[in-house]
């Protein structure tokens, strides 16, 4: 499990009202409703992930988002269910999340929520009790869970980003579920890597967001490939 509080956000001067593009791609966008990436059916693991905009592509094809590009990694090995939709919240999330864990029975579910709540000002304390309960129905349901953290602007106060930021690592540790600190690791000062509204990851930025993902996902998903190859061979 990776430690410590990210700093690639440190010295942004990024605007809030750029920020709050957020808030209204709900509006402005389609949501991706829990469809699975490649729609085959497979014997192999299932993946839930729930996120927002930096999950459901916004500004760019479907098919070019990380989601898609997981799956691809896979090879057909799982299934990939995409229920991210952008604009999502953690309340959100947490009121479709019961439905969608009966529905799908997922093995693992990657949550990358809360920025949204960050953007709004929203009390840590609410973003950390909706995320939690999420891991909770998702470990009583047999998944393992990896959570997806984000961080915000400089803007916001230093009080509230640590606030904010530590809720995933208190969650990490109190639950012992795997952590990626921050999502837009080596993307969000890039400007060659983000659209023009200074938030949303480019085409080219999905790549490097896998690749800072699957580290953590790898061990966690590995065994479970494993387990489905030996039984496809007896």
């Amino acid at each position: 499990m990776k430690r410590g509080i990210p700093m690639a956000w440190h010295g942004l001067n990024r605007m809030v009202t750029g920020w709050l593009v957020l808030l209204i791609v709900t509006f402005a966008s389609s949501s991706i409703n829990a469809e699975p990436v490649n729609a085959d059916t497979n014997p192999g693991p299932t993946l839930l992930v729930m996120g927002d905009s930096l999950s459901a592509a916004y500004g760019i094809e479907r098919d070019q988002g990380w989601v898609n590009l997981l799956e691809e990694r896979l090879e057909g090995d799982a299934q990939v269910i995409n229920a991210s939709i952008s604009g999502e919240t953690t309340s959100g999330g947490l009121q479709r999340f019961t439905d969608l864990i009966g529905q799908r029975q997922p093995d693992i579910v990657l949550i990358e929520l809360g920025g949204n709540d960050g953007l709004r000002g929203l009390s840590p304390n609410q973003m950390q009790a909706n995320l939690a309960s999420m891991i909770e129905q998702s470990q009583d349901a047999g998944a393992q869970v990896l959570l997806l953290g984000i961080d915000i602007p400089p803007n916001y106060g230093q009080a509230y980003r640590d606030a904010f930021t530590g809720v995933f690592h208190s969650l990490a540790e109190e639950y012992d579920v795997s952590l990626v600190p921050f999502l837009l690791e080596d993307i969000a000062l890039n400007e060659a890597l983000m659209q023009s509204d200074g938030i949303h990851p480019t085409a080219d930025a999905q790549p490097i967001i896998l690749d800072n993902i699957w580290p953590e996902l790898e061990p966690l998903i590995e065994p479970l490939l494993e387990t489905t190859h030996q039984a496809a061979v007896q």
